[in-house]
Order: structure tokens, then C-alpha cells, then sequence
């Protein structure tokens, strides 16, 4: 199965969890009060011992909403607010029998939103930090690539697999990263640690990020990846994550670069958490570099297998479509 072939690349003797068919997930703690103080404990060859089954799950928007301006926390008055307000909130009503909503599926009895997960606890307005906590503005060549780039996509978007998007053809998810961003479902992810190298494997879409933290320098620059080229080093208790060398299309998404660096700082901060900090840079996209930071927290749980590709009727079923309406405008039957 995945994860066992990812501890045996590894070569580490931590016992990872097989996948199995999917499950709701178990629910993630509360972040602890006093991290400050924490001390990580160590694996066998001397650094801090990060490894486990971690929900990254956020009910924290990745950018802060326009009326909130330069506040970056809320208040408890602000959350015991919100509490209440929610509790009030009337059921949803019920569905119009034959409508799309009445016929499709329950998202739920698949394992399918967020709401099988408790999100870490946090007061943060938003994952991105500073004073707007939202992306920064594009330069202008930025804009007029991706001006560029819609123009030449415009009325060819069903003419095959090629031009459908990179989710949708179960390459990637752009919540992968890095940096990694909390999604909606399947939010889990499995920390392993072996001598000199960190690994990463993320539940959606299934991708493992393999870590060295034996001092090596980036690959050459022609070697160009989706994630990017990963390496590592340890500040204290902090495994630090420098990552460049990416290809066109970075899994980060929002119009970003080839040029687009990346680093991460994962910080244990108690037995069952651990602190995700991120900074984005890309001169040839934004203005500015953007940071970000969120909790993310064990779980009594395993990652599963996700299948993506396997009866992906929808990719068959856009495409025959589109073949459809070219025969009709055609004439044909």
C-alpha cells in the first residue's frame, strides 16, 4: 500500500498506518495553552520528533474578510459571539423534491465535508498574517500573462483530457503546496521521519513530498517539478523548508511562477500539535511575498487511499458531451 512504500523509502522504523477504505475521520484537539514552553523529544539520531497522523482542518479563511481591515485576532467576546450566533441559526430546509439538490448525493455518507473534522481551535481572522492578511496585488506582467494564457485556452477547454484542469485530471490539488493549505475534506496528513530525511503524504490527492535534511543543495536548475524541489534543515526545535525549482504550473496556483519560493516552518508546540508557517515569494508574480501560519493537530486516525483517476466518469462524461454538441452543431446525430 502507499504508506507503507513511503516508510520503506524512508528506511525508517516508525510503523505506518496501511490504507484502507475510507472513513470519517477522527477528531483533532484543541491546541495547548502554554506552547511556548514545550520541548520537543527526539528521534534516535538526535532531532525533534515530529511524526504522526495530523488533521490540518481550518475553519479560518485563508484571506481576511475586506470589513475586518488590519485585525488580525478576534477577541473572545468576538468568538463567544460568533458561538452563539451559530447555535441560533434556523436548520437548513428541507429540499425541493426533483431539484439538484434533493437528488444529489450526501456528502456526508462519504466521508465528503469538513464538518466530520473539528478544526484546530484558533482566533485568527485569517491564515495569512500581517496587516491586510490577503494576497498581495499582481505586477502587471503577471496579470497580462494570465490574460494571455485564458485567451489561448478560450474555446479549446473540452477539445481533450490536455485541456481540462490539473485537479481535474488527478494530478494534483493545489492545497498540497507547498505551501500546504487546509481543505475541505480529507484533511489529513502523515509526518514521517527517517536519518536525514522528513516525508510528507497528504490524504487529498495522495502525493508524498520526500524532505532530505542532510545538507544538500537544490537540483540543478533544469530540473523543474509541480511541488518544486524540497530541502531541509533543523533551527532548534523548527524543521525548516526551502523550496524552489518549480515548473509552469505550481501546485500553489493563484497565477504564481516558475520563479516561486517557498519556505515552511513546522514547530512542535505540545504532544498533540504542531505550528505550520509559510513564506510565499514570486517577483514575477506579486508585489510582495505573503506569510501564513495555522495549527494542525494529531489524530486518532490513518490516512487513507485516495482514489482519484479510478471511475472518474466525469472527465468521460465532459468530453462525450462536448463531442455531442459539435455533431449537433453539425448537423449530424
Amino acid at each position: 500500500m502507499r504508506t507503507q512504500l513511503f516508510a520503506f523509502m524512508l528506511a525508517s522504523a516508525v510503523a505506518v498506518s496501511p490504507a484502507v477504505a475510507q472513513t470519517a475521520p477522527a477528531k483533532a484537539k484543541a491546541a495547548p495553552k502554554a506552547a511556548a514552553a514545550y520541548k520537543a523529544p527526539r528521534t534516535p539520531d538526535g532531532v525533534p520528533d515530529i511524526q504522526g497522523v495530523y488533521s490540518n482542518s481550518s475553519a479560518v479563511p485563508l484571506e481576511r474578510p475586506a470589513n475586518l481591515g488590519a485585525k488580525e485576532f478576534y477577541t473572545p467576546e468576538d468568538l463567544k459571539a460568533q458561538a452563539e450566533a451559530a447555535a441560533k441559526r434556523a436548520p437548513a430546509a428541507p429540499t425541493q423534491v426533483g431539484t439538484v439538490a434533493d437528488i444529489h448525493y450526501d456528502t456526508s455518507q462519504f466521508g465528503l465535508t469538513r464538518v466530520l473534522t473539528d478544526a484546530m481551535a484558533s482566533n485568527r481572522t485569517s491564515i495569512i498574517t500581517g496587516e491586510t492578511g490577503r494576497v498581495p496585488a499582481m505586477i502587471a506582467a503577471a496579470v497580462d500573462r494570465q490574460n494571455k494564457q485564458r485567451a489561448a485556452a478560450a474555446g479549446h477547454q473540452f477539445d481533450g483530457p490536455e485541456n481540462r484542469g490539473i485537479a481535474e485530471r488527478c494530478i494534483y490539488w493545489g492545497n498540497e503546496g507547498p505551501p500546504m493549505l487546509p481543505v475541505g475534506y480529507n484533511a489529513t496528513l502523515q509526518i514521517v521521519q527517517g536519518p536525514g530525511y522528513v516525508g510528507i503524504v497528504q490524504e487529498m490527492i495522495h502525493d508524498t513530498r520526500i524532505i532530505p535534511t542532510d545538507g544538500r543543495a537544490h537540483a540543478p536548475e533544469n530540473i523543474r517539478q509541480f511541488f518544486g524541489d524540497s530541502v531541509g534543515h533543523w533551527e532548534g526545535d523548527t524543521l525548516v523548508v526551502d523550496t524552489t525549482n518549480f515548473n509552469d504550473m505550481p501546485a500553489v496556483g493563484r497565477g504564481a511562477s516558475r520563479n516561486l519560493h517557498v519556505t515552511e516552518k513546522f514547530t512542535r508546540t505540545g504532544p498533540e500539535t504542531v505550528l505550520y508557517q509559510f513564506t510565499v515569494s514570486d517577483p514575477s508574480t506579486w508585489e510582495k511575498s505573503w506569510s501564513g501560519e495555522y495549527p494542525i493537530g494529531k489524530i486518532d486516525g490513518a490516512v487513507y487511499e485516495y482514489a482519484c483517476q479510478e471511475a472518474n466518469y466525469g472527465m468521460a462524461n465532459i468530453l462525450s458531451g462536448a463531442r455531442a454538441d459539435e455533431r449537433k452543431a453539425a448537423g449530424q446525430k
